[in-house]
Parts: structure tokens; sequence; C-alpha cells
């Protein structure tokens, strides 16, 4: 077991679950308080992944590996962030889309629907991600674009 369910909060109709460190890993040290999960199966407890400050995690969202999610970014549906990847500030990551790899999602970005973000990809600002898209290798996506 690498964290436990702590407090408890509700936003909208869903409760979430703020996780506690349970063993030292990567920066996170035993202890340490986590963000926000709605059911442990949304976070592995394997690897080095984890999810910090107001962050949210929910629905059948998965985040395992590496994977980091941060600030007051929200992660739902059954979106997957995984590998090593960052989703972090204000970003949303919904329906059934991936973030994986080294790819991040950050400010106020959204990825949504079958989309994909992989690879060294970056989705910031305002951009919006969604349908079948798919951002790979070094791409950039950021300001008020919109790819689906």
């Amino acid at each position: 077991m690498k964290y436990k369910l702590t407090n408890k909060k509700i936003v909208g109709n869903i409760a979430f679950y703020q996780i506690e460190a349970l063993k030292d890993f990567l920066n996170v040290k035993k202890g340490d308080s986590g963000g926000w999960i709605e059911k442990e199966s949304n976070l592995s407890h394997h690897g080095n992944c984890w999810v910090s400050g107001d962050a949210r995690v929910s629905g059948d969202a998965e985040v395992f590996g590496d994977a980091r999610v941060s600030g007051n970014a929200w992660v739902s549906g059954n979106a997957w962030v995984f590998d090593d990847a960052r989703v972090t500030g204000y970003a949303r990551v919904t329906g059934d889309a991936q973030v994986f790899g080294d790819a991040e999602v950050f400010g106020d970005a959204r990825v949504s629907g079958y989309a994909r973000v992989t690879g060294n990809a970056w989705v910031s600002g305002d951009a919006r991600v969604s349908g079948n898209a798919w951002v790979f290798g070094n791409a950039r996506v950021s300001g008020n674009a919109i790819i689906n």
C-alpha cells in the first residue's frame, strides 16, 4: 500500500477522499497529504504515480505508472493518465481520453473524447483536444487552439 484515504469532501454529487502517503517515494514523504480521489481504483498503489494539491480524480479514471496529477487539475470519466505524463494547473482530462508517455497537459487545457496526448507533446493554455485527435511527438498545442 502506497497511500490511505483520509479526509472527505463533497464536490457536486461526488464524494472525494484525500490521500496520505504511507511510504516515501520520489519527493513524496510518508505522512504527506496528497490530492483527492473518488475511490482507490483511481490511483494505483504501484509505481510512483501521485495526485497532489487540490487535484481530483473521479469516475472510472485511472492514474498509474509514474504519472502525476497536480494543482487544480481534474481527471474524470474513463480517462487514463500514465507513464511519466503530467496533468496540472486547471487542466481537465475527461471521457475516454489518454495522456501518456512524457506528455503534459497544463494551464486551462482540456483533453476529452477519445483524444490521445503522448510522446513529448504539450497541450496548454486554453487549448482543446477532443474527438479522436492524437497529439504526439514534440507537438505543442497552446493558446486557444482547438483540435478535434
